[in-house]
């Protein structure tokens, strides 16, 4: 099984790399401390299960696997038990809790073996989870052979596109293959707000709510960008602004 180890911490790589040399059907392909580099190198050496940290330089753990893609396996490793939910979500085999021991880590290759986690060991996992994920802080961008980061608190405005939305920041348009409201479920619900069923806006990028007809409004932007807001929007944003 070609594995990749991915892990900001130098200490970490080597204790997993040691607990694994007790494996034999485990061929470490390489190592990598941060994000960046685990794609690349996901990209470069095919792997069939990945060790990654969540926690890390430049590209989080999540972010990571929204880059690479789902072909390999993924096992969380991490000592940090709140993204436990989320890494099921992106269908992770397995999600280590550091310091985890020899037994543990066979116990997540077995899972790896099975390319699917049983149900009470999800359960069980799950059940450590002390909190939901946190909102979305950064949100990724794939341009062909580019990555733009691109801030939350940055985006003034959404707006779908299909399968798409266009992401608006900074002045600058951005593309992103994703539903609306996929992204909407991910980004704080005390700044962003749904005002259309096609678009979402940036509480504090709202310079003032301009009355349209009799039943409807529209926000305008501090950029002067126009959005229409709809009824149900305009009673959520009404409350968010008082």
């Amino acid at each position: 099984m070609r594995t990749l180890i991915v892990d900001d911490e130098h200490l970490a790589r080597a204790l997993l790399r040691e607990y694994l040399s007790a494996h034999p059907e485990i061929e470490i392909v390489g190592e990598c401390a941060n994000g960046f580099e685990a794609v690349k190198a996901i990209a470069e050496h095919d792997p069939d299960l990945v060790f990654l940290d969540i926690q890390m330089p430049k590209l989080d753990g999540f972010e990571v696997v929204e880059l690479a893609g789902s072909k390999p396996r993924y096992i969380f490793a991490t000592a940090y038990d709140q993204f436990a939910l989320r890494a099921f979500e992106v269908h992770a085999v397995d999600y280590l809790l550091k310091p985890f021991s020899r037994e543990r880590l066979a116990e997540a290759l077995a899972q790896a073996r099975l390319r699917s986690p049983r149900p009470e060991t999800m359960q069980a996992v799950v059940r450590q989870a002390q909190a939901r994920q946190q909102p979305l802080e950064r949100v990724l961008i794939r341009d062909g052979a580019r990555v733009h980061v691109v801030v939350a608190s940055s985006i003034d405005y959404i707006e779908a596109q299909d399968d798409y939305v266009q992401i608006t920041a900074g002045g600058k348009q951005y593309l992103k293959h994703q539903r609306l409201s996929e992204l909407e479920a991910q980004l704080d619900g005390a700044v962003f707000v749904r005002i259309h069923r096609s678009w979402i806006v940036n509480v504090g990028a709202i310079a003032r709510i301009e009355p349209v007809s009799k039943d409807n409004h529209c926000a305008v932007l501090h950029s002067g960008a126009r959005l229409p807001i709809s009824r149900s929007g305009y009673q959520k944003v009404r409350e968010l602004l008082a």
